[in-house]
């Protein structure tokens, strides 16, 4: 039985083992804190519960492919989807909320929008499912060798173009809507790949149908229970997960194979290693005898976010639901401010997610959790966190004060860039590298490292990218990328 080393118990690493393990070999799990998750954290203070990584979880599909193949299920996170999944509201006072079915929807968009746009929606869907169906088994759930990989499906290839896929993404849906507001709403998902809707590639719209057709799904107890739920399955099955222990250094043989990994003072025996910090720490951590891919030497990072953790004293107002968007009257503007001229929005859009909406056991009695995203420029702009981090606060606590939200402190957290450095994130972003045609699919930097045989790689800065969908997707890569390297039993 071949020995594999999964070095993370983050999304990308609890895939990559639940895979590796169905295929037959001897998995141990290292991750340097103290639970599982990575991104997708959690912390406690004064009897609050924090998610600290995404609030949104989408196709949870993928989530129980790679527990199905050990055994286990998406049953102890008793997942319900939430009806709105989102509720958006905007500057000139109107609301939309993005509703479970297609039908709800279509009705949705006939009462607060108009009835042309509501017929229009039924051919927006069949679009979005064309792109999906297109775009997942041929470009997305795929290991790429080179760029020519891309002439192998050329049948695939042609259908995205017809689809109006390497179009920008802006103009795609304002071609299938007439009112602005909606092509806020089904665009500003760009963001996650580090874009402005305008710029991007209409081929992201395909992050537009994991959230806003396929749906928006919640544990019953968290985001949280996702990591502790693979992991517990992962334990079930064989595996083992060592907490509290950073990975140190790869062993090698004398032919420059992997051999092992050593991690809090041992040794590990191991045939292959899945890596899944963030490529530039772990070339530099793990790999520091090897130059990394140009892409994480030079490539172009997303936005960043702050991200203020909030309990409080009170309960939400009832005009609020789960995911809440306050789209700001600029739109254009704020994007050239945070993606082009790298300064913070001046009139910016956010999220607010309250978790106890739907998990009351998050917080005590009478008490709530606010999670508040702002995006801002990742740490290549000129910006002093210390200094801009409590101004942020005072600004989006005035937000939370003109939108009715309660705001009697109890205990609270704020994530800047400088904090999602901290955490190992290159350039203090947590969305990674940018996709920019130029950083994905075969152009994202590789999942392996030929260069050191027996090193692959997971996680948001390889391939497919950013979000749980994908880093769910690049621990299933890696690990047929093991399968190639050492066989399987199964």
């Amino acid at each position: 039985m071949s020995r594999v080393v999964v070095v993370g118990a983050g999304l990308s690493g609890l895939s990559a083992a639940c895979h590796l393990v169905a295929d037959g070999h001897d998995v141990t799990v290292l991750e340097r804190d103290a639970t599982p998750g990575g991104r997708n954290g959690v912390f406690r203070s004064e009897g609050f519960t924090f998610d600290t990584g995404p609030t949104v979880l989408t196709m949870p599909g993928l989530l129980e492919r790679p527990l199905h193949r050990i055994g286990g299920s998406l049953d102890p996170l008793r997942l319900r989807r939430l009806d709105p999944g989102y509720r958006a509201f905007f500057a000139d006072g109107s609301r939309i909320d993005v509703r479970a079915s297609v039908a709800a929807m279509t009705r949705e968009l006939a009462e607060q929008v108009s009835p042309k746009d509501a017929a229009a929606f039924e051919n927006f869907v069949g679009w979005l499912e064309e792109l999906y169906d297109v775009e997942l088994p041929n470009f997305i759930e795929r290991n790429f060798d080179s760029p020519l990989d891309l002439l192998t499906r050329p049948r695939a290839a042609a259908r995205l173009v017809r689809l109006g896929g390497f179009g920008r993404l802006g103009p795609a849906i304002r071609r299938r809507f007439d009112d602005d507001r909606l092509v806020r709403l089904f665009t500003f998902q760009a963001m996650y790949a580090g874009l402005a809707p305008e710029d991007a590639l209409a081929l992201y719209a395909v992050i537009t149908y994991m959230d806003s057709v396929s749906g928006v799904w919640f544990p019953a107890d968290g985001m949280h229970v996702v990591p502790t739920t693979m992991a517990g399955a992962l334990e079930a099955a064989g595996a083992r997960l060592h907490y509290r222990t950073p990975a140190e250094r790869i062993l090698t043989d004398a032919r420059g194979r992997v051999a092992g990994v050593q991690a809090g003072g041992q040794k590990l025996v191991a045939d292959a290693v899945v890596l899944t910090a963030d490529l530039p720490a772990a070339y530099r951590t793990l790999l520091p005898d090897l130059r990394p891919p140009r892409a994480v030497r030079t490539g172009s990072y997303s936005p960043s976010a702050v991200v203020w953790h909030l309990g409080v004293r009170g309960t939400v107002p009832g005009h609020v639901s789960h995911h809440n968007i306050h789209f700001a009257d600029a739109w254009g503007e704020a994007f050239g401010q945070l993606i082009k001229r790298k300064e913070l929005m001046s009139d910016p859009s956010r999220l607010v997610t309250i978790p106890t909406l739907d998990a009351p056991g998050m917080a005590p009695a009478g008490h709530s959790v606010l999670y508040v995203l702002e995006p801002v420029p990742n740490l290549t702009a000129d910006l002093d966190w210390a200094v801009e981090g409590p101004r942020l606060r005072e600004r989006l606590l005035g937000f939370l004060q003109a939108g009715g939200y309660p705001t009697d402190i109890v205990t609270e957290s704020l994530v800047t860039p400088a904090d999602w450095a901290a955490q190992g994130m290159a350039a203090g972003t947590p969305f990674s590298l940018a996709h920019s045609f130029s950083q994905t699919g075969p152009f994202r930097p590789p999942n392996l490292e030929r260069r050191r045989p027996g090193v692959f790689l997971a996680g948001t800065g390889t391939t497919p990218g950013v979000g749980i969908p994908m880093v769910l997707i690049s621990g299933e890569l890696a690990a047929r990328r093991v399968r190639d390297y050492l066989g399987g039993t199964r």
